[in-house]
């Protein structure tokens, strides 16, 4: 259930009473705390991801909780504001008292969280992409999506089997866009690939056309890869198309929304991008252990809540259910147990991808985690 704060008892009497039937319930249930965007620019992550939440514990409570326990959900919407994602942290910690969090929608979010999870020693389960979340290993930090160097490193694989090997960066002053720039320029040279312009765009831009022609208007370009986050790629994706540019472009799993496609239109047809195969479940082959999961997810997501599924809600899925299966191995919902308990995470399929994770490795996913997916007619494919 979610929790929904009621009005404060008036009278000694049943002000004890109060207590006493509150500390009963409290005792009878298991609190996971989680900070979402829900609404604000990020809020196409986090809608999905807390009507995700919001589903499952509704059905796992139904079906009798976890180790005879009822899951309480807190969840506080930071507007995208990390300010406000980490005094609502605080408050998870200091009066809701939760015992698990599922948190941080953005990457600003995540990491302004991070502290106040770590002080507390409660056990913290990012949805946010940055690498940074997780490394260096944090002992009660760990994180769901793919990285920026997984997206760098997977874009340099589909590049190499095209033959494409001279690219141009455009990238945004975001923290997701400046991590990924960052990342894939360092990475280049090791995988073969040459960056022969790089260019950066603000975050209120409106425009980015300037920064294109100049690339257009590069020799040997043969590809180009957009580092950015929000809006940017979707203003990204339609300018590339008006100033005629014709080779391929490339956008990061943080696109991985219907809204991109909807924001960028008919342009976006032809963007390729790696995501989680959750995009492309039923064209996945049989053989694919993510199939089942991934399907089961998004016809559960779209019939309820009538949206396209996206895999920001299926990380939370993942998280949720990554966190039950820890609490069913501790048998209890002692902190320090759970976290060592996710730390064990071996073979657990997500809609991610397969997930082990160890003292070593908080994100327990590779880049075959990965697909590498095209833009068709306004619609996922799989690029095979």
């Amino acid at each position: 259930m979610t929790i929904i704060r009621r009005s404060l008892l008036i009278g000694a009497a049943a002000m004890a009473a109060g207590m006493f039937a509150s500390a009963a319930y409290a005792q009878n249930t298991i609190k996971i705390g989680s900070v979402l965007s829900v609404t604000g620019p990020a809020s196409f992550l986090g809608d999905p991801e807390k009507k995700t939440l919001e589903m499952y514990v509704r059905d796992i409570n139904a079906a009798g909780g976890v180790n005879g326990k009822k899951l309480e959900l807190f969840i506080y919407d930071d507007g995208s504001d990390a300010n406000k994602a980490r005094t609502f942290a605080t408050r998870l910690v200091e009066e809701d008292k939760v015992d698990a969090v599922i948190a941080g929608s953005g990457s600003g979010s995540a990491l302004a969280i991070r502290g106040v999870f770590e002080e507390a020693a409660l056990p913290y389960i990012s949805l946010a992409g940055a690498a940074e979340i997780v490394l260096p290993v944090r002992k009660w930090v760990f994180k769901m999506p793919h990285t920026e160097p997984m997206s760098c490193g997977k874009i340099f694989e589909d590049l190499k089997k095209r033959n494409l090997t001279r690219v141009g960066i455009i990238s945004g002053t975001d923290g997701w866009g400046k991590a990924m720039r960052a990342e894939c320029v360092a990475m280049a040279p090791k995988e073969g690939i040459t960056v022969v312009k790089d260019e950066i765009y603000g975050a209120a831009d409106s425009d980015m056309t300037p920064q294109l022609t100049n690339i257009k208007n590069t020799a040997g370009v043969q590809a180009v890869i957009n580092c950015g986050f929000g809006q940017g790629p979707a203003i990204v994706t339609r300018n590339y198309r008006q100033v005629g540019l014709s080779v391929p472009l490339y956008q990061s799993h943080g696109v991985s929304s219907k809204s991109y496609i909807n924001l960028a239109g008919e342009a976006a047809n032809g963007v390729r991008l790696p995501a989680a195969a959750l995009l492309v479940a039923e064209q996945l082959p049989d053989s694919d252990p993510l199939k089942k999961v991934a399907i089961e997810y998004k016809t559960k997501f779209e019939k309820e809540t009538g949206q396209p599924v996206s895999t920001f809600g299926g990380h939370a899925r993942d998280a949720l259910f990554m966190l039950v299966e820890a609490l069913k191995r501790a048998g209890s919902a002692d902190k320090a147990k759970v976290r060592d308990e996710i730390e064990k995470t071996k073979n657990f399929i997500g809609t991610g991808g397969v997930i082990n994770m160890s003292a070593t490795d908080h994100l327990g996913l590779d880049l075959n985690s990965f697909r590498m997916i095209e833009i068709k007619n306004g619609d996922w494919s799989l690029v095979l």
